[in-house]
């Protein structure tokens, strides 16, 4: 079962998402992160931390994933 993650507005880039869930600790982190870890967007690997990502969105990370969902 996927984790939401809350966003404002309508749309987060992915090293900011990697950020908000502690999953780097820094922005400088975030390319050497995707480089080294697998990461998926939807099912597909994604590399670009600057990937947008919208409410409905699925990122995968190793075993965790993680759902964009609008804040309320």
């Amino acid at each position: 079962m996927a984790r939401d993650v809350q966003i404002r507005g309508d749309m987060i880039r992915l090293g900011q998402l990697l950020k908000l869930t502690d999953m780097v600790d820094g922005g400088g982190e975030v390319k050497e992160f995707l480089a080294d870890v697998e990461v998926y967007v939807n099912g597909e690997r994604e590399e670009r931390r600057g990937r947008q990502l919208h409410p409905g969105d699925i990122v995968r990370v190793r075993a965790e994933e993680l759902q964009v969902v609008a804040r309320p």
